[in-house]
């Protein structure tokens, strides 16, 4: 049986954490997993919780020594590069899109499951995750703003489940919406101007060398809009996105405020550590018993140091 540890992350207002205990109940080995000291504290959680379901509570230095170390924003962790030869790594990790990060997962000879690869019959696992960051970047961005979504009329890039969750909230507050796919991007472009806001929810295609909006296109946007990248790429699909934070959550270019926030559910983080937990503490059970099902093994991205994504290959020699 391998071990999981749970540190606590120190990214900026990364309050989210990846399970609780009314899903480890559930589980056959809850003494497979180990977490900081202090872990539930921010959801009202207390060690003594964790440790009645035979769960371990130890120092960080402890929980980071474990086989596998599950941590919603892995990708971004501080500890990364202290990981020894042949632990594992399960989270988000966005490898594809960030050859830093990739670069720290070779040289330490990990391995990695990237949340974002897992799907089941075609449906990404984390749906609601997406989901949710798509409602909470529209309930921040607008708070940002100091404009009320019913005064707005609103232009959503995307119909992915970001989008869905994004156009749920715009509705439910009486913004004026119209949504755009990729197939009628150039219609967008052309109809820019008529938007108060513009909310970007498409993943970029970082084998693509132009933008949905470019620099340029920020001079027809109406004076003192705002442009909401949810999906938040570098010079992706908006060529003037910066990952912002939630500290300091908005820029402005060309007199376009831009909100770029790359981790919007955690502004929500017990809504998000609710989800997540009843989502993927049967996926936990199959790591632990290094038994992983077809979704699991279709999201192990790097094994032992060795790129095993074709897409991460394929992408990072552009």
């Amino acid at each position: 049986m391998k071990t999981v540890g749970f540190p606590i992350s120190h990214k900026e207002n990364e309050n989210r954490r990846a399970i609780i205990p009314e899903h480890i109940k559930l589980m056959k080995s809850p003494e497979s997993l180990h977490f900081e000291k202090g872990y539930g504290e921010i959801l009202g959680i207390d060690d003594c919780e964790y440790s009645n379901l035979g769960c371990r509570i130890c120092s960080r230095e402890e929980v980071l020594s474990k086989q596998i170390i599950c941590d919603p924003k892995i990708g971004d962790a501080d500890y990364l590069e202290s990981l020894k030869p042949g632990q594992t790594i399960f989270g988000w990790v966005h490898a594809t899109q960030n050859k830093d990060i990739t670069d720290k997962i070779v040289k330490n000879s990990l391995t990695a499951y990237a949340w974002e690869k897992m799907f089941y019959n075609g449906r990404h696992v984390f749906w609601r995750n997406n989901e949710l960051a798509g409602e909470a970047a529209v309930m921040h961005a607008f708070q940002c703003f100091g404009i009320m979504p019913y005064e707005t009329k609103v232009a959503v890039i995307g119909k992915g489940n970001t989008a869905r969750g994004v156009v749920k909230i715009l509705n439910m507050l009486g913004a004026d919406v119209f949504q755009y796919d990729r197939r009628i991007e150039k219609l967008f472009k052309e109809e820019i101007e008529k938007y108060d806001i513009v909310i970007n929810c498409v993943l970029w295609d970082v084998t693509r060398t132009d933008h949905i909006i470019s620099r340029d296109d920020l001079k027809r946007m109406k004076k003192n809009s705002m442009i909401i990248d949810v999906s938040c790429d570098r010079h992706g699909a908006v060529e003037s996105s910066e990952p912002t934070t939630i500290e300091n959550p908005t820029y402005t270019v060309d007199g376009i405020v831009h909100y770029v926030v790359d981790h919007t559910p955690a502004l929500y983080y017990k809504t998000f550590s609710n989800d997540n937990s009843k989502t993927i503490y049967p996926y936990l059970e199959q790591l632990i018993g290094d038994k992983p099902d077809q979704v699991l093994q279709s999201a192990l991205i790097i094994k032992d140091g060795v790129i095993v994504d074709e897409e991460i290959n394929r992408f990072q020699r552009i």
